[in-house]
Order: C-alpha cells, then sequence, then structure tokens
C-alpha cells in the first residue's frame, strides 16, 4: 500500500494567495487522477471550501480533536494526498504541533511524504519566516513559492539576501506562481468553481455555464504555466510515484 503524502500549503504573513495556490494544487492533482482531499482552517468559514466543497472539511488546526481527524486518518482515508490549507499567522505554530505529536519523525522514517509549501510575500518580513519554519520541516519536500498576486516585483534587495535565507533549508525548491489578470480573477471569484471547471464552462452544478471565452482563455493560459511549475519539481512524482506521469492538459 503505497504511504500517504501531506501537502502543507500557508504562510505566517497573511494575503500572499495561499489558498489560490491550494486550488490549483487540487486541480492539479484531479488532473492527474490522484485521489486527494483537503482541509481548510479558516475555520469556521472556509475559503478553499467554497471552490472545492466536495473535497474540503473546514477544521480548526488549533483544536486537537480536529488535529485528530486530519492525521489519525491519513492510513484509512481513500484519497493518498492530503492537502491543507493553513490560516495566515499558523504555519509556524501547525509545524510545531507535528513536531510534538511525532509527525515529522514519521515524516524522516519515510513513513509519510510530506511537503511544505510556503507562500512568500515580496517582504523582508516574509523572508524572516524561514527562520521559524526551517528549524521544523527537517527532510521534508519544502517549496518557496513567490505568488505574484499583484504587480509587487519580489525581493528588491541584494541576491544574496534572499539566498542566505533559502540556503537554510536542505533541498529547498522555488516556484513561481504568475500573476493571472485581475478581471479573470474576479469571474472565477464569482462563480465560487475550481479553475478547471471555469476553463470548461462549468457552473458548480456542473452544468454548462456561459463564462467569457476570454477570461477562461487567460485562466487556461496561467493554470498551464502553474502545472507546469509543478512538473517541473516533479510534485506528482513525489506525492505518488506510480501516477501517470504525462502531462495533462488543461480542460478546454
Amino acid at each position: 500500500m503505497a504511504k500517504p503524502a501531506v501537502v502543507l500549503v500557508g504562510a505566517d504573513k497573511g494575503g500572499v494567495g495561499k489558498t489560490t495556490v491550494a486550488r490549483t494544487l487540487l486541480d492539479y492533482f484531479g488532473a492527474h487522477q490522484t485521489p486527494t482531499r483537503a482541509f481548510d482552517t479558516e475555520a469556521p468559514r472556509g475559503t478553499l471550501h467554497r471552490f472545492h466543497p466536495e473535497k474540503t472539511e473546514i477544521v480548526d488546526v488549533t483544536q486537537i480533536a480536529d488535529q485528530m481527524k486530519i492525521f489519525d486518518t491519513l492510513g484509512s482515508a481513500d484519497a493518498k494526498v492530503t492537502v491543507i490549507d493553513i490560516r495566515a499567522g499558523l504555519l509556524s505554530p501547525t509545524l510545531q504541533a507535528l513536531n510534538d505529536i511525532g509527525f515529522i519523525e514519521s515524516a524522516k522514517k519515510g513513513q509519510i511524504t510530506f511537503a511544505v509549501f510556503h507562500i512568500l510575500g515580496p517582504s523582508i518580513a516574509s523572508l524572516e519566516e524561514i527562520n521559524e519554519t526551517a528549524r521544523f520541516v527537517g527532510d521534508a519536500s519544502y517549496f518557496l513559492v513567490k505568488n505574484h498576486i499583484n504587480e509587487t516585483s519580489f525581493f528588491d534587495w541584494d541576491p544574496s539576501t534572499y539566498n542566505s535565507y533559502f540556503n537554510q533549508i536542505k533541498n529547498a525548491q522555488e516556484i513561481n506562481i504568475p500573476k493571472l489578470n485581475e478581471m479573470a480573477t474576479e469571474q472565477v471569484e464569482v462563480a465560487s468553481v475550481p479553475y478547471v471547471q471555469f476553463v470548461a464552462n462549468k457552473n458548480a452544478k456542473a452544468e454548462a455555464a456561459n463564462y467569457s471565452f476570454v477570461l477562461r482563455g487567460y485562466v487556461r493560459h496561467w493554470l498551464g504555466n502553474v502545472w507546469g511549475e509543478y512538473d517541473r519539481v516533479k510534485l506528482i512524482d513525489l506525492v505518488s510515484p506510480k501516477a501517470e506521469s504525462n502531462v495533462r492538459q488543461v480542460a478546454g
């Protein structure tokens, strides 16, 4: 039986677009036919849950009972991959909790595949979060994600400053998420559907919709670029080594 995989998506700073990344991950794993479940820790409202209600459960990751819902079921869940969208400000505390319960140690022993998607903002404060997370991640697959959700340029300081943080974590890899056109972003938000469903012109009930052909094209192109980044770091091979390796086209 394949070992479970956990993908933690978070940041200690808010407004960096972590849920956007979580949404693209769910679409990506779905395109690769990799059974995936998700936990939205924006309790009680939930943002990820709004776009992927059939796969997502809202939890309060600070509560032991909800931690049990996630981690006590890793081996018994039908879904092989678990994506956890961590509420802003809770990345470091969540990693501390995972260390306390022995999850990090299990990952080090190879019993669980563990990946951290650390979403960075364009400020030195965001980089300083790495100081907190570096001591917990151990041998996890660690991805520093630059999510270009606006026109702000990333890290307008000496590259050695960035590298001094980046190099703190063994085998860290960088992922760049390009900016999606504002109007396209807004229309997907209004539609409240996964990106692939918007591209396929389907509403929340999977019925034919009437989304803009132009905006669907922008989302298709953007999502293809995002998935290209995931392919570059061999994400599907990490979480599901036996999964089909061919890249699937974004639904049209």
